[in-house]
């Protein structure tokens, strides 16, 4: 693909989600949607990001109902490595009493570790078997078919994912606070004075937006960013072979890294609705 258009065309192709919406009365995709506004569907985080959220369920779902009090199988070992890592940094961290937190935050950091490592798969393998699809399946042109596999390399994604903890801080602050005690937090802090109940409003409420965009923009900067690089080393022809494999070992550690910091900062956030102040 890359040989037959140019190196921007090929970046932008590669950085396009593969979109649905409805124009004239019936549904239409990419191209056709330029001017569909809001209502446009981004069909391929969608697909990915469900289908990998279905993945960790039965997975972790297989490996429960085989679980043994005995010597555990391999399988076993991982998935219990894996709920106790994530049930140490709760306990640790998580200073309320719930019973959401932990599974909260174990299918966050699993759900959102398992988009990141879409990231690893070579940058033209899901967009040539796209391509190839639209083809010969549909008789569409190749470069009119888009295949973005790294949902969250998607900003709609990790803003929706942002907005759900957002809704749930709101939820807990409530719950532990009631009411008038969340509304006393936003307007009674840091200046204990109803002089300045603008000035902490406003403060409070910058606060309070600036969670979940800055769950949302790091996850999301940082996924992009690691994409756009990849696709960059896919241009250099012959040169990609000893370019992509460090840089695809040193995102064995970001990428997991990457999930570990939005379970813990909702974990923070979700602790911090929770006190009583």
């Amino acid at each position: 693909m890359a040989s037959e258009i140019t190196t921007s065309e090929y970046i932008k192709h590669h950085l396009t989600n593969a979109k649905m919406c409805t124009a004239d009365g019936g549904i239409a995709f990419n191209k056709a949607c330029a001017d569909a506004g809001f209502w446009t569907w981004h069909v391929d985080t969608l697909a990915w990001s469900i289908g990998l959220g279905i993945l960790f369920l039965w997975y972790f779902r297989s490996v429960a109902k085989k679980a043994t009090t005995g010597v555990p199988t391999k399988t076993q070992a991982f998935v219990e490595l894996v709920v106790d890592f994530v049930n140490d940094n709760v306990v640790s961290t998580f200073h309320g009493r719930s019973a959401l937190i932990a599974p909260l935050s174990l299918t966050i950091f699993v759900w959102v570790l398992l988009m990141n490592l879409m990231d690893l798969v070579p940058v033209d393998v899901l967009p040539s078997i796209a391509g190839l699809i639209g083809q010969y399946g549909f008789g569409m042109d190749p470069h009119d078919v888009y295949m973005k596999a790294v949902p969250t390399t998607d900003l709609n994604l990790t803003f929706a994912l942002a907005i759900g903890v957002f809704f749930l801080i709101i939820f807990y602050s409530i719950k532990m606070k009631g009411v008038g005690g969340f509304m006393k937090e936003l307007t009674m802090q840091p200046f204990g004075h109803w002089a300045f109940i603008p000035v902490n409003f406003i403060l409070e409420t910058v606060t309070l937006l600036a969670r979940p965009l800055s769950l949302a923009l790091r996850l999301f900067g940082n996924l992009y960013a690691s994409e756009l690089i990849f696709i960059l080393i896919a241009t250099l022809g012959l040169w990609q072979l000893p370019l992509h494999f460090p840089w695809a070992v040193f995102h064995i550690l970001v990428l997991p890294l990457q999930a570990f910091i939005f379970m813990m900062l909702t974990i923070v956030y979700l602790s911090l609705a929770s006190e009583d102040h």
